[in-house]
């Protein structure tokens, strides 16, 4: 499937798009069901569906696993669990606009944490790109007004984001040295890992007392984060990684904000303005920008980031 949908562009710029619905169903979870409660929910359910599908790679795997565990297990932990049982839980303390301002750093997170692992080198058309991302990130954001960030007040819900970002950061800079095998059995094994670990969190949240189980609303929205934010997004951005490596995979995160705008627009009839598409076009612009850097830095036969 993956194969067939072809450039490294079309996998990560569809993961962002679903990244982008995932933000507006977190929210509209909020209420129906509980963070730790959501985060056990998805991972076990994700993991059911994947095995059949996976289990033939597994088996054919089987050499490449041996000693993998703990990557596995710690991939789990920092990009599925902690990432979204983190997330779940920010987005009862923090709005929209302060989550998106926040997740708009992971790329830096990314590029620094390559430079100091792996020593990874960064471009200046790279960091220029950048550098356009975010300001298009915060100018969706600001509302077009990007004065308004200077009246921002910092809540537990951004301090949350942060370890949010913190986390997910840590987790594809791991992707950059996954071990060779079938996306479907790293997929899945994360998967497998995430659910695991997400039952001491779920339980300390019910021995506190904040457990809720999910109503309507919060099944539906679990049946969507199961489908596309938990099996579909996640494989294409392994897969792009795979393909163009984590530094430039990631800059497509800053297209989550912009396509949960448009979103926003096409499903819950907000107004489009023209902020919208400048901001759009500065994101685009950036991540251009460093894909013509990194190209640049391959010709001068600097190692690959």
């Amino acid at each position: 499937m993956l194969s067939r949908l072809g450039h490294p562009y079309m996998l990560l710029g569809l993961t962002s798009l679903i990244w982008g619905a995932n933000a507006v169903a977190g929210k509209l979870a909020v209420g129906h069901v509980s963070p730790m409660m959501m985060t056990l929910l998805r991972w076990a359910l994700a993991s059911l569906v994947l095995l059949p599908f996976a289990w033939p790679h597994l088996q054919r795997d089987r050499a490449a696993l041996r000693g993998q565990a703990g990557y596995f297990v710690l991939a789990g932990l920092l990009g599925f669990t902690g990432f979204n049982s983190i997330f779940y839980l920010a987005l009862n303390y923090t709005t929209a606009i302060h989550s998106m301002i926040v997740q708009s750093s992971m790329p830096l997170v990314v590029f620094a944490g390559m430079f100091l692992v792996f020593r990874a080198r960064t471009s200046r058309l790279q960091l220029l790109g950048f550098g356009l991302t975010l300001v298009g990130v915060l100018l969706t954001a600001a509302h077009g007004d990007l004065t308004t960030l200077l009246h921002l007040e910092i809540n537990r819900g951004d301090g949350l984001m942060v370890l949010a970002v913190l986390s997910f950061g840590a987790y594809t800079i791991l992707l950059s040295r996954k071990p060779k095998v079938h996306w479907l059995t790293s997929i899945f094994l994360i998967s497998l890992t995430a659910t695991l670990t997400s039952i001491p969190v779920a339980l300390a949240e019910s021995a506190m007392g904040y457990t809720q189980w999910p109503d309507s609303q919060g099944w539906a929205v679990l049946a969507f984060s199961v489908l596309l934010p938990s099996i579909a997004s996640q494989s294409l951005y392994i897969r792009g990684i795979e393909m163009i490596g984590a530094n430039r995979a990631n800059l497509f995160v800053n297209l989550v904000p912009i396509f949960g705008t448009l979103l926003a627009v096409l499903i819950l009839g907000e107004p489009l303005f023209a902020y919208h598409v400048v901001a759009l076009t500065l994101v685009l612009g950036g991540i251009l920008l460093a894909e013509v850097g990194k190209r640049n830095q391959r010709v001068v036969g600097r190692p690959k980031a």
